[in-house]
Order: C-alpha cells, then sequence, then structure tokens
C-alpha cells in the first residue's frame, strides 16, 4: 500500500509543472500514509502546492514535499532505503 501510494503521489509530482493534481487518488494516497509519516505536515503541505494556481511553485512544492514524505517513511522504518 506505502508503495502504491508513493507512486500515485510521485506521477502527480510528475504532472505538477502542467496542472493542478490536487486529484481523488492524490488524496487516498494521502490517507494511506498519513499513519505511517511521523509527522502530517509533509501530507498537507504536498495538497497545498498540488492545488496552487502557479506551474513552477507548485511544482517546486509538490517535490519538496513528496521528498520529506519519502524521507519520513524511511525514518520511521515504513519504507527501506533504495
Amino acid at each position: 500500500m506505502i508503495d502504491l501510494s508513493l507512486r500515485i503521489l510521485c506521477a502527480a509530482m510528475a504532472r505538477s509543472g502542467d496542472r493542478r493534481v490536487d486529484t481523488i487518488e492524490v488524496r487516498l494516497a494521502q490517507r494511506c500514509l498519513v499513519e505511517h509519516c511521523p509527522e502530517r505536515w509533509p501530507l498537507d503541505s504536498f495538497w497545498a502546492s498540488a492545488a496552487a494556481g502557479h506551474d513552477i511553485g507548485r511544482a517546486q512544492g509538490c517535490t519538496a514535499a513528496f521528498n520529506e514524505i519519502v524521507r519520513q517513511l524511511r525514518v520511521s522504518g515504513s519504507l527501506a532505503d533504495g
């Protein structure tokens, strides 16, 4: 479930430079990860960035939040390195 959720967020991050990615599948993926992230703010940040109107800001925000989500999953032991 964690791997699938990260794939959904990664795909959204890749599309975020072209259009908004605040979609139901992104929200569901985040819901699946919330219990595995020690802190909720990167998930909230990804969602806020996904809905942003400015292409560059949206892409940068989604990328930064995604990287922090991955880091937190690794720190919590929910995701192996690699």
